[in-house]
This record gives structure tokens, sequence and C-alpha cells, in this order.
């Protein structure tokens, strides 16, 4: 099979996106200023997970309420509820909110401060 192994977030100014990811998520940006990136770390390695980009939005971003038109990834976090306030706070917005998978844990959506849609998984087998 193949599987994803990298991942970019389009942003209008990726610099400032990438410092909302920073402090509400805690990854580490490396920026790369010959290609204009900005190389994302999103753990040590020890756990499932990839590494990512930002990269300069190419044209308008989606409207809000638009229907998504690309890949949505879901991040792993300790709390849902934790992770929705620290995200409203540093400017996301609540895109879906919080629902149980029976079984398999909690899951919302948020809209990051450039209109991006990213997930939140909480891991809980007993959700319902």
């Amino acid at each position: 099979m193949n599987r994803p192994v990298h991942f970019e977030i389009h942003a209008a100014d990726p610099a400032k996106l990438s410092k909302f990811y920073a402090d509400v998520f805690g990854w580490q940006i490396t920026h790369m200023p010959q290609f204009d990136y900005y190389l994302i770390n999103t753990g040590d390695g020890d756990g499932p997970g990839i590494n990512g980009g930002f990269v300069k939005r190419m044209g308008a971003g989606a409207a809000v309420g638009a229907p998504v038109n690309a890949f949505v990834c879901s991040l792993g976090v300790k709390s849902v509820d934790e992770a929705i306030v620290k995200a409203t706070a540093a400017g996301a917005q609540i895109a879906l909110p919080k629902m149980a998978i029976p079984g398999i844990g909690w899951q919302a959506y948020i809209r990051d401060p450039d209109e991006n849609i990213v997930g939140l998984h909480q891991a809980d087998t007993a959700a319902r």
C-alpha cells in the first residue's frame, strides 16, 4: 500500500500560520529561505504520524462554508476539549463540534486562522 509520508498546509502568510501551529500544537518549524518553505516537525518519531510543510497559497482560499476540496488531516490530541480551547484562543474557529466515534474516540474539526480545516482526534475506546 502507498501511505502518506508528508503533508502541506497552504497559507496566505506561512510565517504567521506556522506560529499558530507551533503555539497550539507544539510543532517545531524550520524556515528554508532558499525555497521560501517551512518544514514542520510534528513529533519525535516515537509514535505514528508524519511531518510536513507550509507553502504559500497560490490564489484565494476557500470561502467559509464552502465544501472541502483537499485532504483533511486529523491530529492526535490528548484531549479534544483542551485542544479546541487552545486553538480557538489562538484564532481558530470550530468547523464541526466534538462528536463521539463509538468505540474509537472523539473527533472535532476546526478552521485554522487561514481557513484550513483540521481534524482533532482523541483516542478513547469508551466513547459513545
